[in-house]
């Protein structure tokens, strides 16, 4: 027994992928479009469990048919798109990226890319915006929950339907509890992993148990009064309308903001049909057509607006973004005219074609993708010599991982923090991330007198010591370490090092040529008090400063830099930008304790016309605002030039 057709589900479907795709296209009116996820895992939870009743009702359910029918609805257009990213993601992405795209490519192939995706969330790892193949996530949500669930079902079939719908609420309300607790401990993991969304799909399940039993002619509940299901239906796409428009990256989620958006979901599945407003609304021709290409609309969208991001230098235009959304709507159509529909007969292409398929294109994904890893993103293949030896000098400090306290509410005291490499420590560095080369490069021009130095960094904090207003772990450190220093004597030189225009005016990341203020004048005078208070704190406490201005912001990641522009020099950034960028603290710098040195890591990193990313063939960062160890090194010899003959070691 086949399941009715719904006309309103299809519409429902477009109600999920419009918002999904304004939102990664970067419209902020659709703040929460992220919902449309929500909206695509209750729909799937409703129809994969009603014709999986219906199958087990009528006593015709099979494994291999379950599997047979995924495989046609998924995997066609999941390859051809896959296959389309490949010749981009070769021209444009820089090796370390292309190797994380491999990475993805054997991530999607095993269903597991959720949880690769998971794993790669580190500070440094690329802006999600920039990954062609992340929202391939969802599909491996599905899939896994797809590998239980039917066997779920039929052992536990025999238990009757409301058994099972008891079994199937409480499933869902520990995955719900899961996804509060994961949001709480591990809010990446909540976002991605099956166990803290599986709950939603449940929610779908539900819905799909209830209809079997108590569903009209139409498909829907019809309920006593007519009314009622008019007011459920609007109360649920009411419920999706707030979600997309009210929530934003902001919202804690998945946990139960999510509850907004799925239980509307729910409600409409339950309620709207042919013969209510919200029914006919989405049983129009435009929501339904829109419907029939979600599926292909979703996979285009993501790599569309990721390789024009990272093509371009700095935000795409809105126009051009608009014009990628509409073309991923378009090339969905292609893709369901020519790739779905015909996988889906199976006259045309037999069970058997389908496996061997399927099964030759994972193989032939999973052996590009494991090329990439073993290559290094296929960079000898790539770039040139020049190119390689140019990437192979933005290196971060070695000590990085170990030396360095990330955002954690778990940090290491500053009391235990890194000390290298002399045995007499009379140098500290502090700052935020900023920090760490600069301390690596100043520890190895003190080693040559055996004097030590003491790492203080802490990533993304910065000059709010003291700050009585601040609760958070970040102010927790500085207060710490400061104190820390203040009780060490011995260290008799402290140099301050921060990214103040990220503290002052936000980030310039995908923004450049613009010049963002997302942080205020109040909040920025504040922080800029925190800043000198902090540099006067250190001279009462006996100690010589060095203020070190930040290092100039690059136009692009280095990589990206050496990939198209090559080298021995590479310009980062223009001198003009970086003078405009840099006006308030240039203009604040009277503001400083008199005996503060002032270092400004432009003088040996920029000319009258440009800021570099690279000169004579060696890289000065390793990413696009963290300075390489040697440009670290460069302004590691501007500071002991400004400091007591018998505090400047060699650097040689």
């Amino acid at each position: 027994m086949g399941l009715k057709y719904r006309g309103e589900i299809d519409g429902l479907r477009a109600v999920a992928v419009l918002p999904v795709i304004l939102f990664h296209a970067g419209f902020g009116l659709f703040g929460g479009g992220y919902v449309g996820v929500d909206v695509f895992f209750v729909i799937s939870g409703y129809l994969i469990t009603s014709i999986l009743l219906a199958e087990l009702q009528a006593g015709s359910f099979t494994v291999v048919g379950f599997y047979e029918r995924r495989a046609r609805r998924i995997l066609p257009a999941l390859f051809a798109v896959m296959l389309a990213t490949l010749p981009f993601a070769w021209l444009w992405l820089a090796p370390a990226e292309m190797r994380k795209f491999c990475n993805s490519l054997i991530g999607v192939s095993l269903f597991s890319s959720n949880i690769l995706f998971w794993q790669e969330s580190g500070y440094f790892d690329t802006a999600a915006e920039l990954k062609p193949l992340l929202h391939t996530w969802s599909l491996a949500v599905e899939e896994q929950f797809y590998v239980f669930f039917p066997l779920l079902l039929m052992a536990v079939w025999r238990l009757g339907r409301r058994r099972i719908g008891v079994l199937l609420a409480a499933l869902l309300v520990a995955s719900l509890l899961a996804a509060e607790w994961g949001l709480r401990h591990d809010p990446t993991g909540a976002y991605y992993l099956l166990h803290t969304r599986g709950w939603e799909l449940l929610i779908g399940a539900l819905v799909a148990l209830v209809l079997s039993a108590r569903a009209g002619a139409d498909g829907a509940l019809v309920p006593s009064s007519p009314w009622l299901a008019q007011l459920a239906g609007l109360a649920g796409l009411a419920a999706i309308g707030v979600s997309v428009f009210l929530f934003d990256r902001h919202t804690p989620f998945p946990g139960v903001h999510a509850l907004l958006p799925t239980l509307g979901t729910a409600l409409v599945i339950l309620f709207a049909s042919p013969r209510t407003a919200v029914g006919a609304l989405l049983g129009n021709r435009f929501c339904v057509g829109i419907g029939l290409l979600s599926y292909s609309a979703y996979l285009w969208h993501q790599p569309l607006l990721a390789f024009a991001r990272v093509r371009s230098v700095g935000a795409p235009s809105e126009a051009l973004m608009g014009a990628l959304a509409v073309a991923s709507v378009a090339l969905a159509y292609l893709s369901w005219r020519f790739v779905e529909r015909p996988f889906r007969q199976r006259r045309t292409v037999p069970r058997r074609a389908v496996f061997l398929f399927s099964g030759v294109c994972l193989l032939g994904f999973i052996a590009v993708g494991l090329g990439g890893r073993l290559t290094g993103g296929y960079e000898a293949q790539r770039l040139d010599a020049d190119r390689i030896a140019l990437r192979k000098t933005a290196q971060p400090s070695p000590l990085r991982d170990t030396c360095h306290t990330l955002d954690s509410p778990d940090f290491t005291p500053p009391a235990r923090a890194c000390t290298y490499f002399g045995s007499k420590v009379t140098w500290a560095v502090f700052g935020d991330s900023h920090a760490v080369e600069l301390a690596y490069a100043l520890a190895e021009g003190l080693k040559r007198d055996d004097l030590g130095l003491k790492h203080l960094s802490y990533s993304g904090c910065g000059p709010v010591a003291g700050r009585a207003d601040l609760g958070s772990d970040c102010r927790k450190w500085s207060d710490a370490a400061l104190a820390h220093l203040e009780r060490l004597p011995e260290v008799h030189t402290v140099v301050v090092v921060y990214r103040m225009n990220l503290h002052l005016f936000g980030e310039h990341e995908g923004v450049y040529p613009a010049l963002p203020d997302t942080v205020g004048e109040a909040e920025r005078a504040r922080t800029w008090q925190s800043y000198v208070a902090l540099l006067s704190r250190l001279q009462a406490a006996g100690k010589r400063v060095v203020a070190v201005l930040q290092a100039p912001e690059l136009r692009k990641g280095i990589d990206d830099l050496v990939l198209v522009d090559g080298g021995p020099r590479i310009v980062g950034v223009e001198r003009r930008w970086w003078d405009r960028r840099q006006a308030f603290v240039r203009a604040h710098l009277p503001d400083l304790p008199p005996g503060v040195a002032v270092v400004d890591p432009a003088e040996v990193l920029c000319d009258a016309e440009a800021c570099y990313a690279a000169g004579d063939g060696q890289a000065d960062y390793f990413d696009d605002d963290h300075l390489s160890v040697q440009g670290a090194r460069k302004v590691a010899q501007q500071i002991f030039k400004q400091t007591a003959p018998e505090a400047r070691p060699a650097t040689e």
